[in-house]
């Protein structure tokens, strides 16, 4: 039998599940229905019970969910439960924050290369990290087994380097470059643009006002 497909929403949804199961754990709360969960997230519990229901029945009923048993499985399902080793091109300020940002994670999931394309950045250290020249990316993405690239570069730069990390073997990318990439179909890309994310907030400003002289558009 064919496996079931997962929608990219509901996978987007379990990091935001984890999130606040952790902050649950942290207060020593045992228990959690799927109503709590809805009124954390403003998400409908229905929804909520039908993204976990494709990977497993974790809850009973009229209990909710173990918070500790649901955290574990839902690591185990986003593959936090296991080493899973990061690497990042463009050492610029965006990447020096992420690399950063290593210090506050709790799972697995870590920077652990970085790399720049240009002399000035090469040799600098970053939260215990040494940036290290393009030309040794693939033979360190096969030393430490990097399953995931992060780039950081400008985007006229973007798609050379997720060239580099396709043919060094990565299996995903996570793109902050303001660009489309183009790679195999193997592999997965996400983006992250904060300039198309700001553009879409600054329609919904004044919203309440504007609908009054609001026109619909067939």
């Amino acid at each position: 039998m064919k496996p079931m497909k997962i929608s990219e929403a509901v996978v987007r949804r379990l990091p935001v599940y984890l999130q606040v199961l952790n902050d649950l754990n942290m207060r020593d709360v045992q228990t959690v229905s799927s109503q709590d969960l809805g009124n954390k997230l403003d998400l409908n519990p229905a929804q909520i019970r039908k993204d976990l229901a494709y990977f497993g029945d974790f809850g009973r009923k009229g209990i909710g969910y173990d918070v500790t048993y649901l955290i574990e499985k839902i690591r185990q399902i986003l593959k936090l439960d296991q080493p899973l080793n990061v690497g990042l091109v463009g050492a610029g300020n965006l990447g020096r924050a992420l690399c950063n940002y290593n210090t506050y994670l709790k799972d697995n999931m870590k920077i652990t290369a970085v790399f720049d394309v240009h002399p000035s950045m090469v040799g600098a250290s970053i939260n215990g990290l040494t940036v290290m020249p393009m030309d040794k990316l693939k033979e360190t993405v096969a030393e430490l087994n990097i399953r995931i690239g992060i780039i950081t570069v400008p985007a006229i730069e973007a798609q050379n380097v997720a060239d580099k990390f396709v043919e060094a073997g990565v299996d995903g990318i996570l793109n902050f470059a303001p660009t489309i990439l183009r790679v195999q179909e193997h592999v997965r890309i996400h983006y992250a643009n904060f300039t198309t994310e700001l553009m879409s907030l600054a329609y919904y400003l004044d919203e309440e006002g504007d609908d009054e002289n609001e026109t619909v558009v067939d």
